[in-house]
């Protein structure tokens, strides 16, 4: 028998503060769990705004260790009602070291696992190096979380950019591949650029699934958020929050305004069957591959 779970991506807008950001959270995880769902995940900085579009001192202060506010708040709705729940943080690990950070509860109130950012982006709107330093490559790096639903491969953002994160997962024997994310368009740049930008985030994630023969949730905001700054127009955050099978089909694909809780069943037992037809790991070339640890080969 297949082992079937079935999985919600809870896709929400900024709601003008934490607290009411918060409070339709929980609601969209309670619709969720209320459908079947066992794995519930969150998008990149649920709790509050997408505050990197400019820097900034006092933002600091907006920083939660892993078992702050924040987090004893989704501790308590993944233990109330029997899920596994990954959510996000901005961390405060210790005085000037700070992350974006994951973190997963497994029907408990106790922390089960976290994953630090590793990959950090730096471009207009998304000054992300002012505010994160990078994860740790052996704490935890990239180690898949366990849980009672299966081994979470939980990434983060801009990290869905890179095969290498997604293929070190796989290869530490994640069960799925989950990307919390903040991503969207400036308003004012043109409308085919737009979409060429979604579709290219689309369908890297789908190829991670693909090559790698796992399931792939991806989860987006969605709504306009301002640039404190007046620097730009702000962010239009695209949605399009998506569920994949292991050959990167589609089981469930979100709208670009609409907050929803997208939900799909999942095999759990199909990338053992598609690796059996498609062994990409078995045909690796691990012997060839040295010089992907370089910078640039030339």
């Amino acid at each position: 028998m297949s082992k079937h779970l079935t999985v919600a991506a809870v896709q929400q807008a900024f709601h003008g503060s934490k607290e009411a950001t918060l409070e339709k959270t929980e609601a969209l995880v309670r619709e969720a769990a209320a459908a079947g769902a066992e794995l519930v995940c969150l998008q990149e900085l649920h709790a509050g705004p997408y505050f990197c579009q400019h820097e900034a001192a006092d933002i600091f202060d907006l920083a939660e260790a892993l078992d702050g506010p924040t987090a004893q708040r989704l501790g308590a709705l993944a233990a109330e009602l029997n899920i596994v729940l990954v959510g996000s943080i901005f961390e405060r690990r210790a005085k000037g070291v700070y992350h974006n950070t994951a973190i997963v509860f497994d029907r408990s109130a106790e922390l089960c696992g976290f994953y630090r950012k590793m990959h950090i982006p730096e471009d207009p709107g998304f000054y992300e190096k002012y505010y994160f330093i990078p994860g740790d490559a052996d704490e935890p790096g990239f180690e898949p979380i366990e849980t009672s639903v299966g081994k979470l491969g939980v990434l983060v953002c801009w990290d869905q950019w890179y095969p290498e994160a997604a293929r070190l997962m796989a290869l530490a024997d994640a069960d799925i591949l989950i990307y919390p994310t903040a991503i969207g368009w400036e308003p004012a740049e043109e409308k085919d650029e737009n979409e060429r930008q979604t579709d290219a985030w689309v369908t890297v994630q789908r190829g991670h699934s693909v090559a790698n023969n796992l399931p792939v949730v991806s989860i987006n905001r969605v709504g306009h958020e301002v640039d404190p700054s007046g620097a730009s127009d702000g962010i239009l955050f695209w949605g399009n929050s998506f569920i994949t099978g292991g050959q990167g089909e589609y089981l469930a694909l979100a709208d670009r305004e609409t907050e929803q809780v997208l939900l799909a069943t999942i095999d759990m037992d199909r990338t053992e069957q598609l690796r059996r037809i498609w062994p990409y790991f078995r045909d690796r070339r691990i012997d060839a591959y040295g010089d992907i640890t370089k910078r640039y080969r030339r």
